[in-house]
């Protein structure tokens, strides 16, 4: 089960600003990409459910950030359907996230009280989502919404918090953008662990990464 309450994951989430996502198919790469994020200063992942067998990867993945990496908060992304929020659930993931919005999901993870980030489009999708007990939406994908859909919603829906995945880079103006529209964080995936970062197998450089985002982050807040 979660080690992490949904409330927990919401606030990292807020503090952190940011949810890596990865898939890898190697279970000893995979370490080191957490490992590299977390020295980075990162403490959430969203380890992708992308390929065969990644339910074994994760398993194994977050065995090692139990043991070897207080504060972790893994979770599990691309869930289609509560069984298999409910087999990653079993292997403790800490929250799940989807690319749609789907109430079967919401029932499975809020009988856990896990965390759930489900992907939204419409100001119809996020009300039903946090009728249903939803802590931050998920908005996918992000750039064909812009930060202007975001700063819209939070017009008439000041408490809805929002988490844009999809067109976002680590940079300081695509970062302004996001977070100065109101977004409470930020999901990067490729346009932070690229493949030719992990074809080269460049954790140090992963680390170097995460960090100069999470200084990015706090520094736009601070303004």
């Amino acid at each position: 089960m979660a080690k992490y309450s949904r409330i927990e994951v919401a606030q990292m989430m807020k503090d952190n600003g940011m949810v890596p996502l990865f898939f890898h198919s190697d279970i000893e790469i995979s370490k080191k990409v957490l490992k590299a994020c977390y020295d980075g200063g990162s403490r959430l992942m969203e380890f992708t459910s992308r390929g065969d067998f990644a339910f074994e990867v994760f398993g194994a993945l977050n065995k090692y950030a139990l043991a070897e990496l207080p504060g972790m908060m893994l979770g599990v992304g691309s869930v289609t359907d509560a069984a298999a929020a409910s087999l990653y659930m079993q292997l403790g993931a800490n929250f799940i996230v989807t690319p749609v919005f789907r109430e079967d999901i919401a029932i499975a993870c809020n009988r856990r009280k896990v965390l759930w980030s489900p992907g939204c489009g419409t100001l119809s999708e996020i009300a039903r989502a946090e009728e249903l007990g939803c802590e931050v939406v998920k908005l996918f994908p992000a750039d064909i919404y812009g930060p202007e859909f975001i700063k819209a919603i939070k017009g008439p829906c000041p408490w809805t918090t929002i988490m844009p995945t999809g067109g976002v880079y680590p940079t300081v103006e695509s970062l302004s953008s996001w977070l100065n529209a109101g977004a409470t964080c930020v999901g990067l995936g490729s346009q932070l662990i690229s493949k030719d970062l992990l074809d080269k197998q460049d954790f140090e450089g992963l680390k170097n990464k995460v960090s100069d985002v999470l200084n990015i982050i706090k520094d736009i807040r601070k303004n």
